[in-house]
């Protein structure tokens, strides 16, 4: 049974080996500190935390996430430390929240591996405070007990450090918050969940009864309201709606209930079924469904590699033994316990991998469903609903900018889905990939590629779009990427040929910064009627090709203005190019960087999950070689274009 603890209360701890588990409603840091019998903390290198995240015998994550996992080793901890301590921290200079009486009341479990929930506790009563101590481990008497805290603090991580006796405390919190802004840069942004949330539990493939199965996947959210009495996509503060709907966008009725999944034949997997999560809509089903499958892959994956280190760190600490008595190097004792610690670590994988195995055969089996009832937005190019497609009359919830996968199963692949509109630039990196097999494209062969991606990208984004809904302009200016640009300009939806030069590259930023300032001025002031007649309110995605070459301090200084305001107005920002090139630049453009999703035209393992923290290899969504869908894709975007005189 699972001990409630509130703050100040303690309790007997039964294992050594153990993961902290954390859910906070907004994403917030967690690290753990290794204090002596006084709880003082020596120096840096007892603090685990995103830029260090590994200790001996602690591993917690490596970025900013509403949830997190930390694993203990109580066994393994450095001589000389009786206490562990385990921190909380919001995030500085991202947008986010800036105190805790501002979010959920933060909850923290302790459990097996297995896990079984050991004690549980939940943080309320916090105001200011931007930091907090959530719970501790400390050995009293030989044996280990935890202990419920929740103290918090206004001035943050760097006071909370300093609490503990840490004297560098301003500088470590500052590499703290810098490691996080650049692990928030590359993380895919989770779907936003309720108050409500509730959880689905998969049944598991030939999983035994009373056996754990994979870690429950949160519920997606609750259906939203019917159409009619959702909000406009864009609000005013004061008031007056900026209304971005098409006029001819159709209002739907409420959709049936999601499909149920028949019972399973006893001794057989259940059969899965295509859009089993909750939703609106069958395309918010499935939007939902994918992000389940996205989580229970990370978490069976993460347990899976938890159970390996488990082995492994149990095996070296057998060997350590056998070779530290005298006596096991004489005759075959030391040959018969080395054969015995290498059995229970083969044991202990074999049953690891086996867990992972039905994991991952459930999941493929699901995906298999899944994948083939995608819509369009969601598809990707290889699919047969593209030869079947429509201009839609409404903007999809999200779409896919390509799949992730895991080495662990690389065939098994999720798509990456992103909402709409979106709320951050993307950057198509034409540089050096850190993993990818990018040896025989060469530096032209990427960039080549890098503008390939992009125009995938804005060729989705206007197909996913109502006619007339949604415009591209592109900047070239050296006009290098004609022939790769091509399916944008021989299917006619380009309303103006790329800029090239520095007049027409002054001419497209002046004209989009404008719109940025005018929207914005509306929006604030509360009167978008006052907005010119020939304003156009819709969508706009700017492709810039071949930064920063052909751009000067103005554009740059323009462009940085609308990676930062654009998205909140309707104007989005898709960079192709290389950081490597800007470097004469320095820091300045770091903050640009750090606004854009980047993504690659390689197969790259850069992108990160919101609950573990895995490192994702990332593959564009791009058409078939040889294949002309986008083009007659595009050909049909542009003629509903022509026909709604847009």
């Amino acid at each position: 049974m699972t001990a409630e603890l509130v703050r100040g209360q303690n309790h007997p701890l039964t294992r050594t080996r153990l993961e902290i588990r954390i859910s906070a409603g907004d994403p917030v840091i967690a690290g753990a500190t290794l204090g002596d019998e006084d709880g003082r903390v020596a120096g840096p290198e007892r603090v685990a935390h995103p830029a260090a995240p590994h200790l001996p015998g602690l591993e917690v994550p490596q970025q900013a996430a509403a949830d997190h996992r930390l694993a203990v080793d109580l066994e393994a901890l450095p001589e000389g430390v009786h206490r562990v301590t385990v921190l909380l921290a919001l995030p500085t200079g991202v947008g986010g929240p800036s105190r805790f009486g501002t979010v959920a009341a933060p909850f923290v479990a302790v459990t097996g591996l297995d896990g079984t929930a050991l004690v549980s506790f939940t943080i309320t009563g916090l105001d200011t405070e931007s930091a907090v101590t959530a719970l501790e481990l400390y050995r009293r008497l030989g044996a280990w007990k935890v202990r419920a805290v929740g103290q918090g603090y206004a001035d943050g991580l760097a006071a909370m450090l300093r609490d503990q006796g840490l004297p560098q405390a301003a500088e470590l919190a500052a590499t703290v918050q810098e490691a996080v802004t650049r692990g928030m840069a590359r993380t895919i942004a989770p779907p936003p969940r309720t108050p409500g949330d509730g959880t689905r539990v998969r049944t598991a493939a030939g999983l035994p009864p009373g056996e754990p199965g994979p870690a429950p996947r949160p519920q997606p959210p609750a259906a939203p309201a019917p159409p009619e009495a959702r909000p406009p996509q864009q609000q005013a503060q004061s008031g007056s709606p900026v209304d971005y709907r098409h006029p001819g966008r159709a209002r739907t009725a409420p959709p049936p209930p999601p499909p149920q999944a028949s019972p399973p034949e006893p001794g057989r997997p259940p059969q899965p079924v295509a859009g089993d999560a909750s939703g609106w809509t069958m395309d918010e089903r499935l939007y939902n469904q994918v992000w389940g499958m996205f989580e229970d892959l990370a978490r069976s994956v993460a347990a899976y590699r938890s159970a390996v280190d488990f082995a492994d760190s149990r095996q070296e600490q057998e060997l350590e033994r056998v070779l530290s008595d005298p006596r096991s190097r004489i005759g075959g004792a030391g040959d018969e316990a080395r054969a015995a610690a290498g059995a229970k670590h083969t044991a202990l994988v074999d049953r690891a991998r086996a867990v992972l195995d039905r994991d991952l055969a459930q999941l493929t089996a699901e995906s298999e469903v899944v994948e083939p009832a995608l819509p369009p937005a969601f598809a990707g190019w290889a699919s047969p609903v593209w030869h079947g497609y429509r201009v839609p009359m409404e903007i999809p919830m999200a779409m896919r900018l390509g799949d992730l996968h895991l080495p662990e199963r690389p065939e098994l692949r999720i798509p990456m889905l992103v909402r709409l509109p979106l709320e951050r630039g993307l950057w198509i990196d034409g540089g050096r990939s850190r993993s990818g097999p990018d040896h025989a494209l060469g530096s032209d062969g990427l960039r080549r590629a890098a503008v390939e991606t992009a125009v995938a990208h804005a060729a989705r984004l206007l197909a996913v779009h109502p006619a007339g809904e949604f415009t591209v302009h592109v900047l070239d200016p050296a006009g290098s990427a004609t022939a790769s640009l091509a399916p944008l300009l021989e299917s006619g939806v380009l309303l103006e040929p790329p800029a090239a030069g520095a007049a027409g590259v002054t001419a497209v930023l002046s004209r989009l910064t404008q719109r940025v300032d005018l929207v914005q001025m509306a929006v604030r002031g509360g009167a978008p009627d006052a907005l010119p007649p020939d304003l156009d309110t819709g969508e706009q995605l700017l492709l810039v090709n071949d930064f920063p070459h052909g751009f000067d301090d103005r554009a740059v200084t323009q462009l940085r203005y609308l990676a930062d305001e654009g998205p909140s107005v309707g104007v989005h920002l898709m960079m192709v190019a290389d950081r490597e090139d800007a470097r004469e630049y320095g820091p300045v453009l770091d903050p640009l960087w750090r606004s854009l999703l980047r993504i690659t035209p390689v197969p790259d393992d850069h992108l990160a999950d919101p609950w573990v923290g895995h490192a994702w290899t990332y593959e564009p969504a791009l058409a078939p070689a040889g294949s002309r869908v986008l083009v007659q894709v595009l050909r049909q975007v542009a003629e509903a274009r022509r026909a709604y005189g847009r």
